[in-house]
């Protein structure tokens, strides 16, 4: 896909993943609207990223900041995310209808909304942040893996759905990157799972490949290392190992 001259959108664009694809977009020649909760001191961007509302915690939110839009994206980068962890019966309610909120129902809700544009441009390409564990479903993160294998399956489907149109879909099964969200998932399993000898992937590193994903038009982008092997693990074997390495 031709990326000078585009125009992308990304979600939770103000830091981690998020900013570092922003960025790398940026560099290749494209406009990119950085999605942020709120316009304010607290979600602001860098030149030459524009900052727009991207509230995904409602249906009626991400209707309102999709209508604020001021162009029509090309290239759609589903990266916000939520984080949950721990025993599932110690995690709050509310936050877990969050997590589904903003991990599954929101890319859904605003795919179905920018697609049609796309068709009818006769150009465009969906970039879905599955995560390692939407294909290696972990314990600790059940909400979580339970948003993410979602996303996985609805990539799936709608990447075979289509198939002979102009638009076409990538998934993005993240390995471990150093941001923020890292640093929350390790805190919140620590006492579960030995969480301080796990790998970290450079943000801008990954955002390089995701870059070059998108303009080679992939339709998906595998993680390596130890989330690669955890990937291709048969499901009783990666039952195995996460039986060793978590505890309630």
């Amino acid at each position: 896909m031709r990326l000078e001259g585009s125009t992308a959108l990304v979600t939770g664009a103000n830091r981690g993943i998020g900013l570092a694809i922003a960025e790398a977009l940026a560099a290749a020649g494209a406009h990119v609207f950085a999605g942020v909760r709120e316009l304010d001191s607290d979600h602001t961007v860098p030149a030459p990223l524009e900052a727009v509302r991207m509230d995904l915690s409602s249906p009626e939110a991400v209707d309102s900041s999709l209508d604020g839009l001021s162009a029509a994206p090309d290239i759609l980068v589903n990266n916000a995310g939520r984080f949950a962890g721990g025993l599932l019966e110690r995690q709050e309610p509310d936050h877990l209808q969050e997590v589904l909120q903003v991990n599954l129902a929101a890319p859904i809700r605003i795919t179905r909304r920018l697609l049609p544009g796309m068709l009818e441009r006769g150009s465009g390409k969906i970039v879905n942040n599955v995560s390692i564990i939407g294909h290696a479903p972990f314990p600790g993160a059940t909400v979580y893996a339970a948003s993410k294998t979602g996303l996985a399956g609805f990539t799936d489907s709608l990447r075979r759905e289509l198939q002979g149109t102009p638009v076409s879909v990538l998934e993005l099964i993240t390995p471990g990157v150093d941001t923020e969200m890292m640093d929350q998932v390790q805190e919140e399993l620590s006492g579960h799972s030995k969480t301080d000898n796990w790998d970290h992937v450079d943000p801008a590193d990954w955002a390089e490949k995701v870059v070059k994903a998108i303009a080679d038009d992939e339709d998906r982008l595998n993680p390596g290392g130890a989330e690669r092997v955890a990937q291709l693990m048969p499901d009783k074997l990666l039952s195995l190992v996460a039986k060793g390495g978590f505890e309630r």
